[in-house]
């Protein structure tokens, strides 16, 4: 019967590291997704987490410091699919202002109904609040990019109106997250969806058309 020996590579701490850094972070987020919703961001913790995924506490520590980075890194990770899926990157299509004000409609539904948010903002609205008072975060910043790339195009062409197309970026998200954060709220529809809201979605696709109109 052979006897295998591991050598002093394969047990020093750069070798552990390496093992550690080789997980995917996908499977790590993905475990922090199922766990979200299963018992809220609140009650979640990092062991919780490193035995959902599958892993050691060292090794989650070693990419995030504590239970609302890996919440950021979710949302983030969430937040710019549903961004490139509202504004997908086709040479072929021109960029129209009905095409930004589609994006931007589909996206403020997306986000506003994604079990996520939901889930957030039931059981820890507190998480939203430096991203909303304090602070731009890493979603803020890549759609205001998208939103800017896509309005300077649509002015190039015609169809929005000559202005800064930076500031007409930042008006148009500040809009849209009214409509997704508050919306639910003054219709009275907790879920994030429903008739009233479906009539708030075509007054904020109103109101964002007339704004940007030439």
């Amino acid at each position: 019967m052979s006897q295998r020996i591991n050598s002093p590579a394969e047990d020093s701490p750069k070798a552990e590291l390496r093992a550690a850094n080789a997980i995917p972070e996908e499977q790590i987020l993905d475990a922090a997704y199922r766990l979200l919703l299963t018992i809220g961001p609140q009650r979640m913790t990092m062991a919780d987490l490193a035995r959902q995924a599958g892993v050691s506490r060292a090794t989650l520590y070693r990419r995030w410091g504590s239970v609302r980075e890996v919440l950021a890194a979710l949302t983030t990770r969430a937040w710019v699919t549903l961004a490139e899926q509202a504004f997908p990157a086709d040479a072929h299509t021109e960029v129209s202002r009905a095409r930004l004000v589609d994006g931007v409609v589909l996206l403020a539904r997306a986000i506003r109904t994604h079990p996520l948010l939901r889930t957030i903002v039931e059981l820890d609205p507190e998480f939203l609040t430096p991203y909303l008072l304090k602070r731009r975060g890493t979603n803020t910043n890549h759609q205001l990019a998208m939103l800017e790339a896509g309005l300077r195009t649509a002015i190039a062409g015609g169809s929005v109106r000559d202005a800064d197309p930076a500031l007409l970026a930042h008006s148009v998200l500040l809009t849209a997250w009214s409509f997704t954060l508050t919306g639910p709220v003054l219709a009275g529809a907790p879920e994030g969806e429903g008739p009233e809201l479906d009539r708030l979605d075509a007054e904020l696709r109103l109101l964002l058309d007339r704004y940007l109109a030439p």
